[in-house]
Protein backbone atom coordinates (compact mmCIF):
# COMPACT_ATOMS: atom_id res chain seq x y z
CA UNK A 1 0.00 0.00 0.00
CA UNK A 2 1.52 3.41 -0.59
CA UNK A 3 1.98 5.66 1.55
CA UNK A 4 0.12 9.03 2.21
CA UNK A 5 2.24 12.11 2.48
CA UNK A 6 0.50 15.58 3.48
CA UNK A 7 2.42 18.10 3.11
CA UNK A 8 3.12 22.05 3.16
CA UNK A 9 0.50 22.15 6.56
CA UNK A 10 1.20 24.57 9.56
CA UNK A 11 1.50 21.06 11.77
CA UNK A 12 0.47 21.67 14.92
CA UNK A 13 1.52 18.03 16.56
CA UNK A 14 0.95 18.44 20.25
CA UNK A 15 4.07 16.58 20.74
CA UNK A 16 6.34 17.93 23.24
CA UNK A 17 9.56 16.79 21.55
CA UNK A 18 8.55 18.86 18.50
CA UNK A 19 5.03 20.41 19.09
CA UNK A 20 4.84 22.59 15.53
CA UNK A 21 6.14 22.74 12.09
CA UNK A 22 5.25 26.11 10.20
CA UNK A 23 6.04 24.11 7.01
CA UNK A 24 5.42 20.68 7.92
CA UNK A 25 5.18 17.18 6.48
CA UNK A 26 3.46 14.16 8.27
CA UNK A 27 3.54 10.46 6.35
CA UNK A 28 1.16 8.01 6.99
CA UNK A 29 1.76 3.88 6.23
CA UNK A 30 -0.74 1.68 7.06
CA UNK A 31 -2.83 2.92 10.35
CA UNK A 32 0.05 4.67 11.63
CA UNK A 33 2.04 8.13 11.35
CA UNK A 34 5.70 6.71 10.86
CA UNK A 35 7.16 10.40 10.35
CA UNK A 36 6.66 14.23 11.31
CA UNK A 37 8.83 17.25 10.60
CA UNK A 38 9.86 20.08 7.89
CA UNK A 39 8.58 19.61 4.67
CA UNK A 40 12.30 20.49 3.81
CA UNK A 41 13.20 17.43 5.47
CA UNK A 42 10.58 14.98 3.89
CA UNK A 43 11.98 11.61 1.79
CA UNK A 44 9.52 10.81 -0.60
CA UNK A 45 9.27 7.55 -2.05
CA UNK A 46 8.19 6.46 -5.52
CA UNK A 47 4.27 5.57 -5.28
CA UNK A 48 3.86 8.27 -2.89
CA UNK A 49 0.30 9.87 -2.34
CA UNK A 50 0.48 13.53 -1.82
CA UNK A 51 -1.81 15.41 -0.13
CA UNK A 52 -1.44 19.65 -0.81
CA UNK A 53 -1.83 21.19 2.74
CA UNK A 54 0.00 24.45 2.04
CA UNK A 55 -3.26 26.11 2.93
CA UNK A 56 -4.25 23.67 5.68
CA UNK A 57 -3.69 23.33 9.36
CA UNK A 58 -3.12 19.78 10.14
CA UNK A 59 -3.71 18.54 13.65
CA UNK A 60 -5.10 15.64 15.99
CA UNK A 61 -8.27 14.08 15.63
CA UNK A 62 -10.45 14.91 18.05
CA UNK A 63 -11.43 12.80 21.16
CA UNK A 64 -15.28 13.43 22.06
CA UNK A 65 -14.93 11.69 25.43
CA UNK A 66 -18.45 11.53 26.54
CA UNK A 67 -21.14 11.25 23.89
CA UNK A 68 -24.71 10.30 23.04
CA UNK A 69 -26.05 8.97 19.99
CA UNK A 70 -29.22 11.58 19.71
CA UNK A 71 -31.76 13.03 16.94
CA UNK A 72 -33.37 14.37 19.48
CA UNK A 73 -36.70 16.59 19.67
CA UNK A 74 -36.88 19.85 20.95
CA UNK A 75 -40.30 21.84 19.68
CA UNK A 76 -43.43 22.03 21.31
CA UNK A 77 -44.21 19.95 24.22
CA UNK A 78 -40.89 18.11 24.06
CA UNK A 79 -38.54 21.24 24.55
CA UNK A 80 -35.89 20.82 26.13
CA UNK A 81 -35.67 24.07 26.63
CA UNK A 82 -38.80 24.13 29.00
CA UNK A 83 -38.04 20.96 30.88
CA UNK A 84 -35.36 20.12 33.74
CA UNK A 85 -33.60 17.64 33.23
CA UNK A 86 -34.77 14.99 35.57
CA UNK A 87 -38.14 15.32 34.35
CA UNK A 88 -36.62 15.04 30.35
CA UNK A 89 -34.83 11.95 31.40
CA UNK A 90 -37.64 9.49 32.83
CA UNK A 91 -40.49 10.84 31.32
CA UNK A 92 -39.12 11.47 27.61
CA UNK A 93 -35.52 9.89 27.06
CA UNK A 94 -35.74 6.65 28.72
CA UNK A 95 -39.47 5.58 27.34
CA UNK A 96 -37.94 6.19 23.90
CA UNK A 97 -34.33 4.73 23.83
CA UNK A 98 -36.33 1.59 25.44
CA UNK A 99 -38.19 0.92 22.40
CA UNK A 100 -35.69 1.93 19.36
CA UNK A 101 -35.02 -1.08 17.05
CA UNK A 102 -31.37 -2.03 16.12
CA UNK A 103 -32.34 -0.77 12.39
CA UNK A 104 -33.62 2.77 13.75
CA UNK A 105 -30.39 3.15 15.68
CA UNK A 106 -28.29 2.02 13.39
CA UNK A 107 -29.69 4.92 11.30
CA UNK A 108 -29.22 7.87 14.34
CA UNK A 109 -25.73 6.72 14.35
CA UNK A 110 -25.24 6.60 10.47
CA UNK A 111 -26.33 9.59 11.10
CA UNK A 112 -24.58 11.13 14.16
CA UNK A 113 -20.70 9.53 13.60
CA UNK A 114 -20.84 11.07 10.15
CA UNK A 115 -21.64 14.45 11.54
CA UNK A 116 -18.96 13.44 13.91
CA UNK A 117 -16.06 13.16 11.79
CA UNK A 118 -17.74 16.68 9.52
CA UNK A 119 -16.61 18.33 12.87
CA UNK A 120 -13.24 16.69 13.41
CA UNK A 121 -13.99 14.44 15.71
CA UNK A 122 -12.19 10.72 15.30
CA UNK A 123 -13.14 9.00 18.08
CA UNK A 124 -16.18 9.21 20.12
CA UNK A 125 -17.27 7.91 23.81
CA UNK A 126 -20.53 6.68 23.04
CA UNK A 127 -22.97 5.54 25.94
CA UNK A 128 -26.69 4.52 23.88
CA UNK A 129 -28.71 1.63 23.39
CA UNK A 130 -28.43 -1.45 20.88
CA UNK A 131 -23.93 -1.40 20.80
CA UNK A 132 -24.11 -4.43 18.22
CA UNK A 133 -26.24 -1.88 16.02
CA UNK A 134 -23.57 1.25 16.96
CA UNK A 135 -20.59 -1.18 16.38
CA UNK A 136 -21.44 -2.00 12.43
CA UNK A 137 -22.26 2.15 12.09
CA UNK A 138 -19.31 3.04 12.71
CA UNK A 139 -18.05 0.53 11.19
CA UNK A 140 -19.18 1.71 8.02
CA UNK A 141 -18.96 5.98 8.91
CA UNK A 142 -15.26 4.71 9.73
CA UNK A 143 -14.98 6.54 12.83
CA UNK A 144 -13.24 4.69 16.09
CA UNK A 145 -15.76 4.28 18.87
CA UNK A 146 -15.77 3.44 22.75
CA UNK A 147 -19.26 1.91 23.10
CA UNK A 148 -20.93 1.21 26.11
CA UNK A 149 -24.75 0.14 26.94
CA UNK A 150 -26.83 2.32 29.17
CA UNK A 151 -27.04 0.28 32.49
CA UNK A 152 -30.35 1.27 34.65
CA UNK A 153 -32.57 -0.21 37.16
CA UNK A 154 -35.41 -1.90 35.37
CA UNK A 155 -38.12 0.41 35.52
CA UNK A 156 -36.33 2.56 32.88
CA UNK A 157 -36.66 -0.24 30.62
CA UNK A 158 -33.29 0.27 28.96
CA UNK A 159 -30.31 -1.90 29.14
CA UNK A 160 -28.95 -4.43 31.71
CA UNK A 161 -25.14 -5.55 32.65
CA UNK A 162 -26.18 -8.55 30.64
CA UNK A 163 -27.05 -6.49 27.64
CA UNK A 164 -23.59 -4.79 28.28
CA UNK A 165 -21.70 -8.22 28.52
CA UNK A 166 -23.05 -9.71 25.79
CA UNK A 167 -22.48 -6.36 23.46
CA UNK A 168 -18.59 -6.94 24.71
CA UNK A 169 -18.43 -10.19 23.57
CA UNK A 170 -20.12 -9.71 20.18
CA UNK A 171 -18.35 -6.90 19.28
CA UNK A 172 -15.64 -5.79 20.90
CA UNK A 173 -12.52 -5.41 19.00
CA UNK A 174 -14.38 -5.64 15.46
CA UNK A 175 -14.82 -3.23 12.77
CA UNK A 176 -10.64 -3.75 11.90
CA UNK A 177 -10.17 -2.63 15.57
CA UNK A 178 -12.28 0.33 15.00
CA UNK A 179 -14.84 -0.44 17.79
CA UNK A 180 -13.85 -1.00 21.98
CA UNK A 181 -16.92 -1.79 24.19
CA UNK A 182 -17.03 -0.20 27.85
CA UNK A 183 -20.05 -0.38 30.54
CA UNK A 184 -22.10 2.36 30.51
CA UNK A 185 -23.63 3.31 34.22
CA UNK A 186 -26.47 5.85 33.36
CA UNK A 187 -26.61 7.33 36.74
CA UNK A 188 -27.09 7.17 40.15
CA UNK A 189 -30.54 8.05 40.24
CA UNK A 190 -31.53 5.02 38.03
CA UNK A 191 -28.94 2.87 39.41
CA UNK A 192 -27.91 0.90 42.93
CA UNK A 193 -24.79 -0.10 45.06
CA UNK A 194 -25.80 -3.50 43.48
CA UNK A 195 -25.50 -2.42 40.22
CA UNK A 196 -22.00 -0.28 40.78
CA UNK A 197 -20.45 -3.74 41.79
CA UNK A 198 -21.95 -6.04 39.33
CA UNK A 199 -20.59 -3.53 36.36
CA UNK A 200 -17.18 -3.11 38.56
CA UNK A 201 -16.57 -7.01 38.67
CA UNK A 202 -17.70 -7.60 34.91
CA UNK A 203 -15.02 -4.66 33.65
CA UNK A 204 -12.62 -5.96 35.94
CA UNK A 205 -13.25 -9.88 34.39
CA UNK A 206 -13.27 -8.46 30.68
CA UNK A 207 -10.37 -6.19 30.89
CA UNK A 208 -13.66 -3.20 29.47
CA UNK A 209 -13.52 0.34 30.93
CA UNK A 210 -16.37 2.12 32.45
CA UNK A 211 -18.49 5.00 31.19
CA UNK A 212 -21.01 6.77 34.04
CA UNK A 213 -22.53 10.29 34.65
CA UNK A 214 -21.60 11.56 38.17
CA UNK A 215 -22.20 14.00 40.32
CA UNK A 216 -23.60 16.17 37.01
CA UNK A 217 -26.83 17.63 38.53
CA UNK A 218 -27.73 18.54 42.12
CA UNK A 219 -31.03 17.01 42.05
CA UNK A 220 -28.30 12.91 41.19
CA UNK A 221 -26.54 14.74 44.65
CA UNK A 222 -29.71 15.29 46.80
CA UNK A 223 -31.23 11.88 45.06
CA UNK A 224 -27.58 9.68 46.44
CA UNK A 225 -27.77 11.07 49.95
CA UNK A 226 -31.40 10.54 50.48
CA UNK A 227 -31.51 6.85 49.04
CA UNK A 228 -27.69 5.91 49.88
CA UNK A 229 -26.55 8.09 52.88
CA UNK A 230 -23.33 9.26 50.52
CA UNK A 231 -22.87 11.53 47.46
CA UNK A 232 -22.34 9.78 44.17
CA UNK A 233 -18.73 9.71 44.15
CA UNK A 234 -18.36 8.83 47.53
CA UNK A 235 -20.40 5.72 47.12
CA UNK A 236 -18.66 5.02 43.83
CA UNK A 237 -15.27 5.27 45.91
CA UNK A 238 -16.43 3.09 48.67
CA UNK A 239 -17.63 0.43 46.47
CA UNK A 240 -14.05 -0.03 45.02
CA UNK A 241 -15.41 1.58 41.44
CA UNK A 242 -13.92 3.99 41.20
CA UNK A 243 -10.10 3.61 39.01
CA UNK A 244 -7.97 4.78 35.58
CA UNK A 245 -10.13 2.95 33.62
CA UNK A 246 -13.42 4.87 34.63
CA UNK A 247 -14.18 7.81 32.58
CA UNK A 248 -16.37 10.06 34.57
CA UNK A 249 -18.85 12.23 32.65
CA UNK A 250 -20.19 16.15 33.90
CA UNK A 251 -18.44 15.74 37.68
CA UNK A 252 -20.13 19.34 38.48
CA UNK A 253 -20.71 18.72 41.68
CA UNK A 254 -17.85 17.34 43.31
CA UNK A 255 -17.11 18.77 46.60
CA UNK A 256 -13.22 18.82 48.02
CA UNK A 257 -13.36 15.27 49.20
CA UNK A 258 -14.63 13.73 45.99
CA UNK A 259 -11.99 15.71 44.14
CA UNK A 260 -9.38 14.03 45.91
CA UNK A 261 -11.22 10.42 45.75
CA UNK A 262 -11.25 11.17 41.72
CA UNK A 263 -7.43 12.01 42.11
CA UNK A 264 -6.57 8.92 44.31
CA UNK A 265 -7.76 6.61 42.03
CA UNK A 266 -6.69 7.80 38.83
CA UNK A 267 -10.41 8.56 37.91
CA UNK A 268 -10.61 10.26 34.09
CA UNK A 269 -13.41 12.94 33.97
CA UNK A 270 -15.07 14.41 30.59
CA UNK A 271 -15.59 18.13 31.21
CA UNK A 272 -18.91 18.68 29.16
CA UNK A 273 -19.50 22.44 29.39
CA UNK A 274 -21.74 23.56 26.50
CA UNK A 275 -23.93 20.70 27.89
CA UNK A 276 -24.02 21.89 31.74
CA UNK A 277 -24.94 25.39 30.74
CA UNK A 278 -27.63 24.36 28.04
CA UNK A 279 -29.06 22.02 31.12
CA UNK A 280 -28.59 24.52 33.63
CA UNK A 281 -26.44 22.45 35.97
CA UNK A 282 -23.86 24.62 36.84
CA UNK A 283 -20.33 25.00 36.26
CA UNK A 284 -17.29 22.03 37.33
CA UNK A 285 -14.56 23.19 39.34
CA UNK A 286 -12.07 22.81 36.56
CA UNK A 287 -9.14 24.23 37.82
CA UNK A 288 -9.17 22.21 41.35
CA UNK A 289 -8.92 19.61 39.25
CA UNK A 290 -5.85 20.57 37.36
CA UNK A 291 -4.58 21.51 40.96
CA UNK A 292 -5.31 17.80 42.25
CA UNK A 293 -3.66 16.41 39.00
CA UNK A 294 -6.73 14.85 37.25
CA UNK A 295 -6.73 14.00 33.75
CA UNK A 296 -9.54 15.50 32.20
CA UNK A 297 -10.60 14.70 28.90
CA UNK A 298 -13.82 16.86 26.62
CA UNK A 299 -17.13 15.91 25.53
CA UNK A 300 -20.42 17.53 23.87
CA UNK A 301 -22.55 15.03 25.71
CA UNK A 302 -25.92 14.58 23.19
CA UNK A 303 -24.95 14.97 19.93
CA UNK A 304 -27.32 17.90 19.25
CA UNK A 305 -23.77 19.48 19.80
CA UNK A 306 -21.11 17.98 17.86
CA UNK A 307 -18.79 21.17 17.55
CA UNK A 308 -15.84 20.32 19.73
CA UNK A 309 -13.84 23.63 18.56
CA UNK A 310 -17.24 25.44 20.22
CA UNK A 311 -16.63 22.87 23.32
CA UNK A 312 -12.82 24.03 23.65
CA UNK A 313 -14.30 27.70 23.68
CA UNK A 314 -16.71 27.22 26.77
CA UNK A 315 -13.88 24.99 28.33
CA UNK A 316 -11.87 28.16 28.45
CA UNK A 317 -14.16 31.18 28.67
CA UNK A 318 -16.30 29.88 31.55
CA UNK A 319 -13.75 29.05 33.96
CA UNK A 320 -11.65 32.40 32.80
CA UNK A 321 -15.42 34.18 33.44
CA UNK A 322 -15.64 32.12 36.98
CA UNK A 323 -12.23 32.39 38.43
CA UNK A 324 -12.21 36.52 36.93
CA UNK A 325 -9.07 35.63 35.49
CA UNK A 326 -8.12 35.92 32.10
CA UNK A 327 -4.82 33.40 32.97
CA UNK A 328 -7.25 30.76 34.20
CA UNK A 329 -7.37 28.69 31.41
CA UNK A 330 -5.25 28.88 28.36
CA UNK A 331 -5.90 27.95 24.75
CA UNK A 332 -3.22 25.23 24.89
CA UNK A 333 -5.20 23.40 27.41
CA UNK A 334 -8.24 23.51 26.20
CA UNK A 335 -6.67 21.67 22.74
CA UNK A 336 -4.83 19.24 24.62
CA UNK A 337 -8.27 18.21 26.57
CA UNK A 338 -10.05 17.50 23.30
CA UNK A 339 -7.08 15.55 21.83
CA UNK A 340 -4.41 14.37 24.16
CA UNK A 341 -6.37 13.82 27.37
CA UNK A 342 -9.71 12.07 25.99
CA UNK A 343 -6.81 9.99 24.07
CA UNK A 344 -5.32 9.01 27.23
CA UNK A 345 -8.72 8.64 29.43
CA UNK A 346 -9.52 5.84 26.63
CA UNK A 347 -5.99 4.08 26.81
CA UNK A 348 -5.80 5.48 22.98
CA UNK A 349 -2.87 5.94 21.10
CA UNK A 350 -3.80 8.67 19.39
CA UNK A 351 -3.96 12.55 20.49
CA UNK A 352 -0.49 13.46 19.14
CA UNK A 353 1.05 14.03 15.55
CA UNK A 354 4.28 11.38 16.21
CA UNK A 355 6.05 8.86 14.75
CA UNK A 356 4.20 5.59 15.85
CA UNK A 357 1.50 6.95 16.67
CA UNK A 358 -2.22 5.94 15.01
CA UNK A 359 -2.88 7.95 12.23
CA UNK A 360 -5.89 10.29 13.77
CA UNK A 361 -5.81 13.73 12.11
CA UNK A 362 -7.36 16.32 10.61
CA UNK A 363 -7.03 19.05 8.15
CA UNK A 364 -8.87 22.87 8.80
CA UNK A 365 -8.77 25.21 6.01
CA UNK A 366 -6.96 28.28 6.81
CA UNK A 367 -7.65 30.08 3.35
CA UNK A 368 -10.44 31.62 4.92
CA UNK A 369 -10.43 35.52 5.95
CA UNK A 370 -10.89 34.78 10.04
CA UNK A 371 -7.26 33.12 9.59
CA UNK A 372 -5.98 36.32 7.66
CA UNK A 373 -4.09 38.05 10.78
CA UNK A 374 -2.81 33.90 11.92
CA UNK A 375 0.98 34.17 11.95
CA UNK A 376 1.26 30.45 10.65
CA UNK A 377 4.91 30.35 11.07
CA UNK A 378 4.32 30.70 14.98
CA UNK A 379 2.87 27.82 17.13
CA UNK A 380 0.98 30.53 19.99
CA UNK A 381 -0.67 32.13 17.50
CA UNK A 382 -1.83 28.73 15.67
CA UNK A 383 -2.74 27.10 18.24
CA UNK A 384 -4.71 30.57 19.69
CA UNK A 385 -6.98 30.57 16.06
CA UNK A 386 -7.78 27.13 16.50
CA UNK A 387 -9.50 27.20 19.62
CA UNK A 388 -10.67 30.87 19.44
CA UNK A 389 -11.61 31.14 16.08
CA UNK A 390 -12.19 28.13 14.24
CA UNK A 391 -15.15 26.26 14.53
CA UNK A 392 -16.16 21.85 12.76
CA UNK A 393 -17.30 23.44 9.85
CA UNK A 394 -13.66 24.66 8.91
CA UNK A 395 -12.79 20.90 9.04
CA UNK A 396 -11.39 20.15 5.68
CA UNK A 397 -10.58 16.44 5.86
CA UNK A 398 -10.93 13.58 8.60
CA UNK A 399 -8.60 10.62 8.78
CA UNK A 400 -8.89 7.89 11.06
CA UNK A 401 -6.68 4.82 11.40
CA UNK A 402 -4.78 6.13 8.06
CA UNK A 403 -7.77 6.63 5.94
CA UNK A 404 -9.40 9.78 4.79
CA UNK A 405 -13.13 8.83 5.92
CA UNK A 406 -13.83 12.75 4.73
CA UNK A 407 -11.96 14.53 2.15
CA UNK A 408 -11.80 17.87 0.86
CA UNK A 409 -15.19 17.91 2.35
CA UNK A 410 -17.27 15.06 1.11
CA UNK A 411 -17.76 11.67 2.64
CA UNK A 412 -15.50 8.77 1.24
CA UNK A 413 -17.58 5.76 3.01
CA UNK A 414 -20.90 6.77 2.91
CA UNK A 415 -23.20 8.58 1.13
CA UNK A 416 -24.83 11.31 3.28
CA UNK A 417 -28.22 11.30 1.45
CA UNK A 418 -29.16 8.11 1.52
CA UNK A 419 -28.49 8.55 5.83
CA UNK A 420 -30.78 11.55 6.10
CA UNK A 421 -33.69 9.63 4.12
CA UNK A 422 -33.80 6.81 5.75
CA UNK A 423 -32.85 8.62 9.06
CA UNK A 424 -36.43 10.83 8.18
CA UNK A 425 -37.78 7.66 8.00
CA UNK A 426 -36.68 5.40 10.82
CA UNK A 427 -36.76 7.85 13.40
CA UNK A 428 -40.02 9.40 12.25
CA UNK A 429 -41.50 6.12 13.27
CA UNK A 430 -39.82 5.55 16.01
CA UNK A 431 -41.13 8.68 17.55
CA UNK A 432 -44.71 7.91 16.22
CA UNK A 433 -44.75 4.93 17.92
CA UNK A 434 -43.36 6.44 21.19
CA UNK A 435 -45.25 9.59 21.72
CA UNK A 436 -48.45 9.21 19.10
Amino acid sequence: MARTVIKGGAVLTLDESAPFHADGAVIVDGDAITWVGPASELVSEPGDRVVDASRKIVMPGLVNLHYHVDMGRSTGEFSEDSRPMWELLFDDWYPFIGQLTPDEVYWASMACYAEAIRFGNTTVNDMYVQTEARARAAGAVGIRATLSNEIATPETGIDTVEDNIAAFKAVHGTQNGLVKVAFGIEWLPCASDSILSEVRAAATELGAGIHIHLNEAMDEVEDSLKRFGKRPTELAYELGFLGPDVVAAHCVHLDDREIQMMAETGTQISHNPASNSFLGNGIARMNDFRDAGINVGMGTDASFMQDMFEAMRWSTYLHRAKAADISARSSLEALTMATVNGSKALGQDTGVLAAGKLADLVLLDADQMKFAMMDRTDAGSVTEFVTNHANGNDVASTMVAGEFVMLNGEFTRVDAEEIKANLGTSMGAAFSRAFG
